[in-house]
């Protein structure tokens, strides 16, 4: 089982479905005690009991932020994932015990913004939904797209539409387009029409996410912010070997071969490295890691879709190195 920085174990308090093939789960602490702070556009690792065994799933939280007493959850069935959201539909109900990890946050929202313009899309709308219960409370200004394929799957549309009332900073557009001659949210016009200083949220399946990243190419890094919840294809950089590389652990002074069809999280571990890690997949952020030495070749979606990709540090789980060596603070 993969590890986590920190487990907690939380009571399911409530199940609610939301919307067609959406539920949203109340957590709280057993014993009705705080649970530990977080802030808009977090998630929590929830490890999910399967017929297979144990998964870990990454869920983002859509409370508002200032509630310490509980966490929500929002969970989209999807039959042709890996088991986790159907076994969390069929199975999770009020009194079952979960084990989560602590909050983390790769998503964070800028809450000095002049405007924040939000886009999800199906169940991305929960980190959004936090979002904007956070600048609801702020008062700052903000306008959220939902795509959704048909009116059913609009999921919190009731809990939005409070956060906006006519006249506040606020705005929510709900976007059908999974019906016959509807037409999908021009991003490309969004961002070009928003006003001077906008920041851009996306949350979403893959195509939106790469359409974002076409829309937004012209937006500087720090205003453009997204978050996958599943993988996109890795990008491999154009000059990276396509072999093995060696990494040097400078801490435990210690050096490994990292083979070609080998990560290096996976070697690590292999090897007794204890390595915090989650969902292996590039998504979570949990294995970043310090390079001191060497160029990474970011193949995740956190830290590869940047214009100007950092060199000081990568997600071990999925990179790899663009060069000989790697010297990592391990």
């Amino acid at each position: 089982m993969a590890a986590t920085s920190h487990w907690l174990s939380v009571r399911v308090h409530a199940v609610r479905a939301e919307a067609l093939d959406v539920q949203s789960f109340d957590l709280r602490a057993p014993d009705g005690g705080a649970l530990p702070a977080f802030t808009a556009g977090s998630h929590v690792d929830v490890e999910v009991s399967t017929a297979t065994g144990p998964l870990l799933r990454q869920y983002s939280l859509c409370n508002d932020p200032a509630e310490r007493h509980r966490y929500v959850i929002g969970v989209g069935r999807d039959a042709a994932s890996r088991g986790g959201s159907v076994a969390l539909h069929d199975q999770l109900r009020a009194g079952a015990i979960l084990r989560i990890g602590a909050p983390r946050n790769n998503f964070a929202l800028d809450e000095a913004a002049p405007h924040s313009v939000l886009v999800a899309g199906g169940i991305g709308i929960t980190p959004m939904l936090a979002m904007a219960r956070r600048l609801a409370l702020l008062g700052r200004p903000w306008t959220l797209y939902h795509c959704v394929r048909s009116p059913c799957r609009a999921a919190f549309a009731e809990e939005l539409q409070a956060l906006a009332p006519p006249g506040g900073p606020g705005r929510v557009v709900t976007v059908v387009d999974g019906l016959p001659g509807a037409v999908r949210l021009d991003l490309a016009a969004l961002v070009r029409e928003a006003s001077h200083g906008a920041h851009f949220y996306c949350c979403g399946p893959v195509p939106m996410l790469e359409a974002f990243g076409r829309a937004t190419a012209g937006v500087g890094d720090a205003r453009v912010h997204v978050e996958w919840f599943s993988a996109p294809a890795p990008a491999a950089t154009a000059d990276a070997p396509a072999g093995s590389f060696s990494v040097q652990l400078k801490r435990k002074n210690r050096r490994f071969d990292i083979p070609a069809d080998q990560s290096i999280l996976q070697v690590l571990l292999d090897g007794g490295i204890d390595v915090d890690h989650s969902c292996r997949e590039g998504l979570c952020g949990t294995c970043e890691t310090r390079v001191l030495a060497g160029m990474p070749d970011h193949r995740d979606p956190i830290l590869a879709g940047r214009k100007d990709p950092p060199q000081d540090r990568m997600l071990v789980c999925v990179s790899r190195c663009a060069g000989p060596e790697l010297v990592l603070d391990l």
